[in-house]
This record gives C-alpha cells, sequence and structure tokens, in this order.
C-alpha cells in the first residue's frame, strides 16, 4: 500500500482517540500530536500541519459540543476532511477527449521516471478504448529510444522515435503530424530529461511545446525530494503551461506524503501516482478515496472501477443472466478466476481497497 507507515501511524492515532473513555481536551491533543508527527515525518511541510491543526481544533469545540453529539465522529471527520483539503489542488485537469486527436506532452527532470510513465499512461487509457501512440523526443539521453520502444513494444502501442536525427523539435513534429493523420486520439511526446533545472531544458520544452501545441503538458515528479516538489512545480509551471502533475515512485519512499502536499499547494491537479515499476502498478489520484484507504476505511469506487477494468462490458449482462438462472459453469469459474488474476496482486488490490468496509 502506497504511505502505508504514514497511514498506519494516522490510524492507531484516530483508534488510540477513539478508545479513550473519556473524550476530552487532552485526548483530543495526543491524537493532533501524534498525527502531526507521522505527517513531519512524511516530509510535509511545517505550516501546513500546524494549519491543519489549527483548522481541526476550530471545528472541534469540545467545550460547545452538546451532550448528545458524537464528539470520537466528528473528530474522525474533522481529521479526513483536513486530509482532503491538504492534497486537493482545488482545480481540475484537462479533460482529453475520445475520438478527438489530444496531444500530451510529458515533462520532467531525468530520473524521475518519465519515459515508463508515458507507457503507462498509454496502456491505462488503451485498456478504456482509446487508440494511444508514443513518440520519443528525448535526443538527450543515451537509451531513451530504445527504452521507450520496449516498453511499448511489450504494451503493444505504437511508436515513433529516430536513431539519427539530433533535433527533439523535428522529430516531435513528424510523430505528431504521422499518427495524427493515421487517427490515433491520444498522442504522447516524451521529452528529455536534465540532471539539475538548466536553461537549455526549458528552452527546448518551449520550442517542443510550441512545434507539437499539446493539450496537457504533464509534469512527471520524483516523489522521493519531498516537500521540495513544491519549488520544483512552480519552476516547471512558470515556464511551461503544465496542467497536470503525475508522482512516481511512491511505493519506495517515505516522503511520498509531502511530495503530494507540496504539489498540491501549487494548485497543480494530481492525476495520477506511479505505485511500483509493472505496467498496471498507476493509479488514477483522487482525493477522498485515497484518504480513505490511507486511513484504512477502504475504496468501493477504487475497487468497482477494478473490476469493470478487467471485466469487460459486453459480457456483464450475459454474465448476470446466466447467474440469474442458475447456470454456474466450470467454465464461467475459469473466466472469474482469470478476471481475478488480472486485478494484479490481491494484496494490492482486493485486500486494501475492501478492508474496513
Amino acid at each position: 500500500m502506497v504511505l502505508a507507515e504514514l497511514g498506519g501511524s494516522i490510524s492507531r492515532a484516530i483508534q488510540q482517540m477513539s478508545n479513550a473513555t473519556i473524550i476530552d481536551e487532552k485526548a483530543l491533543n495526543d491524537c493532533l500530536n501524534e498525527i502531526s508527527r507521522a505527517l513531519l515525518q512524511s516530509d510535509v511541510q511545517f505550516k501546513m500541519v500546524r494549519d491543519m491543526q489549527m483548522n481541526i481544533r476550530k471545528i472541534v469545540n469540545l467545550e460547545d459540543l452538546a451532550a448528545g453529539h458524537n464528539k470520537r465522529r466528528i473528530i474522525q471527520q474533522a481529521i479526513f476532511n483536513e486530509l482532503c483539503k491538504m492534497l486537493d489542488p482545488g482545480k481540475a485537469s484537462y479533460t482529453l477527449k475520445k475520438g478527438k486527436p489530444g496531444v500530451v506532452m510529458f515533462v520532467g527532470l531525468q530520473g524521475a521516471g518519465k519515459t515508463t510513465t508515458c507507457t503507462k499512461y498509454a496502456h491505462y487509457y488503451q485498456k478504456k478504448g482509446w487508440k494511444p501512440a508514443l513518440v520519443c523526443a528525448d535526443t538527450f539521453r543515451a537509451g531513451a529510444f530504445d527504452q521507450l520502444k520496449q516498453n511499448a513494444t511489450k504494451a503493444k502501442i505504437p511508436f515513433y522515435g529516430s536513431y539519427t536525427e539530433t533535433d527533439p523539435v523535428k522529430i516531435a513534429e513528424d510523430g505528431v503530424e504521422r499518427f495524427k493523420k493515421e487517427n490515433y486520439d491520444l498522442i504522447i511526446v516524451d521529452t528529455s530529461g536534465r540532471h539539475k533545472q538548466e536553461a537549455a531544458l526549458f528552452e527546448e520544452m518551449r520550442q517542443v511545446s510550441a512545434a507539437t501545441n499539446p493539450d496537457l503538458v504533464i509534469f512527471v515528479m520524483d516523489s522521493s525530494i519531498g516537500q521540495a516538489a513544491f519549488d520544483q512545480a512552480q519552476a516547471f509551471k512558470q515556464s511551461v503551461s503544465v496542467g497536470a502533475v503525475i508522482i512516481t515512485k511512491m511505493d519506495g519512499h517515505a516522503k511520498g506524503g509531502g511530495a503530494l502536499s507540496a504539489v498540491a499547494a501549487t494548485k497543480s491537479p494530481i492525476i495520477f501516482i506511479g505505485t511500483g515499476e509493472h505496467m498496471d502498478e498507476f493509479e488514477a489520484f483522487d482525493v477522498k478515496p485515497f484518504v480513505n484507504r490511507l486511513l484504512g476505511m477502504g475504496d468501493w469506487s477504487g475497487f468497482m472501477d477494478k473490476i469493470h477494468e478487467v471485466v469487460p462490458m459486453d459480457q456483464q449482462p450475459e454474465l448476470l443472466q446466466k447467474l440469474s438462472e442458475g447456470n454456474f459453469t466450470l467454465r464461467i469459474m475459469y473466466e472469474q478466476f482469470q478476471n481475478i488474476l488480472k486485478m494484479g496482486p490481491i494484496g494490492q488490490n482486493l485486500i486494501v481497497q475492501i478492508q474496513s468496509l
């Protein structure tokens, strides 16, 4: 589970408060101090943690609450709402239109997992019936085109790139033009990354952006930088019109919470989080279900989305009809087992999403 340590610490703090015989100021303070400690360890900015504490205290005024109120429930709800507010940038990302050619440009620093994320993004939409294609405009890093080619071949996604052309602007322009002619409705352009925020990187991004005229620019960021994500996201946002952010490597670092909250503070919508190296370890980011899972409260909506992904829509009415008539054959059982296997590791998807429900 992403941020399992942070979620466990917050859940334990809430549980200890719920188990207290009397909910008084001491119980509330102990709970909030424990949650604050967990958030600070996850590299969330001190100011954000302090503001969250103050907001919860304003909402939960124990002296003013009437005797009949469920204080435990009110405190839990206040904590949930404040965590949602901390991770919510308050604005939605641009929505692509299926059937109409849409160009998405990926930008970011080198080593953030940009090329892998491009393929994951394409694969995610491919499963939903889109026609994605990949363009490798990364001429700076040796092996970038080979990596994209290997990933795209594995995911059965068309790709475009060149071993001889050194101008990333020309490659991007030619690739986008070719796939538009072939009626692909999601054209993803992978651009060069750099070791640090160089002026040359931003200039190249602006040139590729001007040549391809993308509908959406996505900034890919490594979660391990924690709250430093704020400055990085701001720098990119000021150079190109970043419309959304994808945070990678959420499975392997304790600073993921800091990165999430820092990006949200820049008012950039987070649309996906990378939770592993495999193609399917890529989740759409939605604040409320994410906080639900973080607090061990389960996520029915995410669970149902996963089921709809693996059980084809055209098979669902037929399956329901057979089950309602009492026809449950070994063939149906085999197909359902295959569908469950497509959902990925049981610990990652099934148990985590339906726990505590």
